[in-house]
This record gives C-alpha cells, structure tokens and sequence, in this order.
C-alpha cells in the first residue's frame, strides 16, 4: 500500500494553532499507519472533550474551541483521521470505507484510554461518532452535535448533499482553501491556507475524494446497519447531557437535518442557533465552546 505523509514544513506557523502535534504509531489493526492527532490539558481532567472533524477539514478546524475547553480544566484530544491533516493518507481511494475509519476511532479512544468524554462531532465527525458511544460503554457522558447527521440509509439523502456529493465528484483536486474561504468569508487568507497545508498535491486528496460517497445512501451501505443501530441507542438508551449548536446558513447538514437528528437524541434540548455560520461552524466555535460550558455548568 502506498502512503503518503505530508512534509512538517507544510504546517509551519499555522495560525491560532500553536498546538504540539502527537502521534500514535502502534493504533491497532492500523500499524503501517501515523495518526495525528492534539492532546492538550491536564490528562487527569474531570472531562475529555473528543473533537472528532469531517471532510475536507482536520483538527485545525478545532482551533477556536480548544482553549476555550482547555481553558476550563477540560483535557482535549483532536485526531486527524487517516487521510487528513497531519495522519497519514493512503493514496488508494478504494482503502477508504466508513467501517475502517469507524475501527480506527474505536481502537484510538482505546489506546489513549479515554474517559469521561465529552463527544464533540461534526460532519464526518458525527456520522462516525455518533456510532461510538453504544460500543464503548462508559466512556462517553456528555454530547456537543454540531451539523452533522447519522448515515442510516433507510432515509432519502438531502438535496443539499446530493449536490455536494455532485460537486465532490466533478472536482477531483478540490480546492481545499477557496472552499473554506467561501464558506466561511471571515477566515484571513493564512487560516484558508492552514485547511489545504495537508494537501501538496492531489494525490494527497485520496480522502478527501472518497469520502461524500462513503455516506451511506441505502440501507445494505457499509456502516448503515452500524448507524441505524446507533439511532436507536441515542432514543432510547442515552442518558447524559446534550448541547446541539447549529450553523443556520448551511446548505447540506442545516437546520432541518439537524431537527430531525435531534428527535432522535433522547433528552436533547433546542440547539443553540450561529445565523451566520455555515457548515463549518466551528469556525464561530469560541462562542459555541462557552456557551455549552455554560449550559454544563462547567
């Protein structure tokens, strides 16, 4: 298998992200591979707060939320999935599948033992997140959903990521940056930059290419099973506490997708709503941060 590992020199000065990269090395079932991922305060903190990203991002995404739960003596961990950010990206797009990745989330919360979580999701984040907590029982107490959903296949897909999905397809070599900086108009070019420093090249976008047409769109789907599942452990059998932010401007994973997840998370409340943010809210995520610490108690 060819992998490729992006050059450190490409994630040089980012801004707003002076984080110490770590690494595992050893991830079970995942040994020829590097995942990336933040591990800031203190380990023995009363809460982990697990920030899981989707595509085309990586933990950078995070920068304006971590502080905030750093900040409130919260510990938290920020992995780069395999193909993105500062992990290592194999260059086969057939490598990737929704249950590898869902395998290496497991066997990353494993080896770093975590507990106490605080599950943080968003995109991508969220439909392979969202599948944990019912396999790992114990470890996980508390929800922050950002836009996201469940990839059930048992429901129609929105027009909204159809269309995304479309526009995936018929640009290979995404533009990582222009992407961002539509999205989000109040990013600086350097922090647009920061989102393609993990992309060279387009061999390098082996996941980012895959991964709108991991989405499970039927019901046989790999990880649809896994995530029908899930939803009804979220109904019925979670009892911790949620937060649900909301970006409203978003085209894909808005507002009406973000209800209709929302009746199927037992005893979550009405989300908190950012009017100008899109789908990638985190980028309005200081706020976000403060206002679910404060819903916490934290």
């Amino acid at each position: 298998m060819r992998v490729l590992r992006t050059t450190d020199d490409r994630f040089a000065a980012l801004p707003g992200f002076a984080f110490a990269p770590r690494y595992l090395e050893t991830l079970p079932g995942f040994t020829d591979l590097r995942m990336h991922y933040v591990d800031e305060g203190p380990r023995d903190a009363a809460h982990t707060y697990l920030c899981l990203h989707g595509q085309p991002t990586w933990s950078y995404l995070y920068r304006r939320m971590i502080p905030v739960f750093a900040g409130a003596r919260g510990r938290v961990v920020a992995p780069d999935l395999f193909g993105f950010g500062r992990s290592d990206k194999p260059a086969d797009e057939a490598w990737y599948t929704f249950s590898r990745h869902r395998d290496a989330l497991v066997a990353f919360v494993a080896a770093l033992d975590l507990r106490r979580v605080t599950l943080v999701v968003q995109d991508w984040g969220g439909l392979l997140g969202l599948t944990l907590p019912r396999d790992l029982p114990g470890r996980f107490e508390r929800l922050i959903v950002l836009n996201t959903t469940l990839g059930t296949g048992d429901e129609p897909l929105s027009e909204g990521f159809l269309a995304w999905r479309a526009w995936a397809n018929k640009n290979p070599d995404m533009d990582v940056a222009k992407l961002m900086k539509r999205s989000c108009p109040h990013l600086v070019d350097a922090e647009a930059a920061a989102y393609a420093a993990p992309f060279p090249d387009a061999t390098y976008k082996a996941g980012v290419r895959r991964f709108p047409n991991l989405v499970p769109d039927h019901p046989d789907a790999d990880g649809a099973a896994l995530s029908r599942r899930a939803r009804e452990w979220w109904a019925r059998e979670w009892t911790g506490r949620c937060f649900m932010a909301v970006g409203a401007t978003d085209p894909v994973l808005g507002p009406p997708v973000m209800d209709a997840l929302r009746r199927h998370i037992r005893g979550c409340p009405e989300p908190y709503v950012v009017p100008q943010a899109g789908h990638f809210v985190q980028e309005w995520g200081e706020d976000i941060a403060r206002a679910a610490l404060a819903v916490f108690g934290d």
